[in-house]
């Protein structure tokens, strides 16, 4: 199966053979090395056999060799950026650096928003989570090359502080620092280095079902057969529906082997320790991208996008949606839609995806404590929020996976843009609701306090003298005690 790539061709009778892509072998393959080459690191180059500046060499050597591979001298782009953002921070000055640099890489901005937060900012204006990730110091030319273009996320991530990484590679490994109200970091107590052999074995599992998933049950549900003619023409409302999800359901294994598979790379060489709970057992999901169980029976749309690519919704709480200083919400979707790329099928799923935050907010917020009150009402309430839920994700990423504007308007034009009109319908008659519920209080609360005074007026007016009197009566008794005290 010939492909066109700028990466190495070496394994294209490999690639023949599985009737894959060139550049998806590359990419496996890759990792697959990488997945070695992260026990060996771990093994041989421990933080108690080899100093920090082997470390961080042979993290950044290998991880630019595996992106030579698979995208040959497209490679030189990491090289490049990573470059050209280090001499603005040295040369231009790093107080001036988080500008500049927002659109480049995940790494980049959340780096310079760390350090502005750590060097240019007082610890009273930032929020705990600022404080704990905040970076005191300029990083060197080789912690910052490490830190971007090592071999455990150079090809799939995932995004880790900057922070988390130092701590790794200078084999600080302790339970994690519990951050104080005042901000101040209280390490607990030193850990041994805990195992990641079990974190690995059981993310390798993960990823083989994923894998497995992908190449027989996802190739017979495409996701283009939403818009074909005939399909459209001749299936059923509850035929569309469900081909709609288990169509994007099918489509998703793909993302949770290379974010798994990533995950395990970093575990198998030692990083990603979040700590030990209150029984002892060590956790490996400080950067995890994903929780399957939760994306696949999320009950809010909320719920499915914190626990769908984890670390890039965090990086744009972190760099966009605290910082915001109007409309978080659409400016963190649209940010999010200029990251991932050109393709306008990104736009208008996340364009899409404002609407449909904003309808669910609605909902959830004033129906959700009409279905509390019984374990029954509750269970059947999280069904009907399920079923929902799953086709509004699905309906929302259409786009995602068509990329192209025809295509994706062909989709939306099949359902009547029906849920586009539901979502605007549902958050006006709240908002609207809301606003006339707020008008009402208001003048509920005028008009008694008219009522109030008109009551008062008229019995003051028919008992002026009996008021009088009390009022004389209590000015005495508070100047007698005046003259007492």
């Amino acid at each position: 199966m010939a492909t066109s790539t700028t990466g190495s061709t070496l394994l294209q009778p490999l690639s023949n053979a599985v009737r894959l892509p060139i550049d998806q072998v590359n990419f496996v393959v890759c990792q697959l090395f990488a997945l070695l080459a992260a026990v060996w690191f771990r093994t041989y180059l421990h933080s108690s056999k080899a100093s920090p500046f082997i470390r961080h060499v042979v993290a950044t050597l290998l991880g630019l060799y595996l992106a030579l591979f698979c995208f040959g001298w497209y490679a030189l782009h990491f090289v490049i950026q990573s470059g050209i953002s280090y001499y603005i921070m040295i040369i231009i000055g790093v107080e001036n650096m988080h500008n500049p640099m927002m659109i480049i890489t995940q790494k980049i901005t959340s780096l310079a928003y760390e350090i502005h937060d750590g060097m240019f900012r007082k610890d009273e204006e930032l929020t705990p989570s600022q404080r704990c990730l905040a970076v005191r110091r300029m990083p060197s030319l080789l912690e910052y090359l490490s830190y971007n273009c090592n071999f455990m996320g150079i090809l799939a991530g995932p995004l880790c502080s900057y922070k988390d990484y130092i701590t790794f590679i200078e084999g600080r490994s302790y339970q994690p620092a519990q951050s104080e109200a005042n901000g101040k970091e209280e390490i607990k107590y030193e850990q041994t280095d805990p195992s990641p052999n079990t974190a690995v074995a059981q993310k390798l599992v993960v990823c083989g079902l994923s894998l497995l998933f992908h190449m027989t049950v996802s190739k017979t549900l495409p996701v283009e057969y939403n818009i074909d003619d005939h399909f459209r023409a001749t299936a059923s409302l509850p035929t569309r529906i469900i081909y709609l999800y288990l169509s994007l359901m099918a489509a998703r294994p793909k993302y949770y082997f290379a974010w798994t598979l990533a995950d395990a790379i970093n575990n198998a060489a030692g990083f990603g320790f979040r700590g030990y709970d209150k029984n002892g057992v060590s956790h490996w999901d400080l950067i995890s991208n994903l929780r399957i169980l939760h994306i696949e029976f999320s009950t809010s749309f909320k719920m499915f996008l914190d626990n769908w690519n984890i670390q890039t919704a965090l990086w744009l709480k972190r760099v966009c949606y605290e910082r915001a200083s109007f409309s978080p919400t659409i400016q963190t979707f649209i940010l999010s839609a200029i990251w991932h790329g050109v393709y306008p099928g990104y736009y208008l799923t996340f364009l899409t995806g404002v609407l449909m935050t904003l309808a669910a907010r609605s909902v959830r917020k004033n129906m959700r404590h009409y279905f509390t009150d019984s374990p029954a009402t509750k269970l059947c309430y999280d069904i009907m929020t399920w079923m929902t839920t799953q086709v509004a994700i699905s309906y929302t990423v259409v786009p995602f996976v068509l990329l192209s504007v025809k295509q994706s308007i062909k989709f939306y034009s099949s359902w009547y843009f029906c849920l586009h009109i539901i979502c605007i319908l549902v958050f006006l008659i709240f908002t609207t609701k809301r606003t006339k519920k707020g008008n009402k209080e208001q003048e509920g609360i005028r008009s008694s306090w008219s009522k109030k005074q008109e009551e008062e007026s008229i019995r003051g007016h028919n008992n002026y003298s009996t008021t009088n009197n009390f009022s004389q009566k209590r000015e005495i008794t508070c100047r007698n005690t005046t003259t007492k005290q």
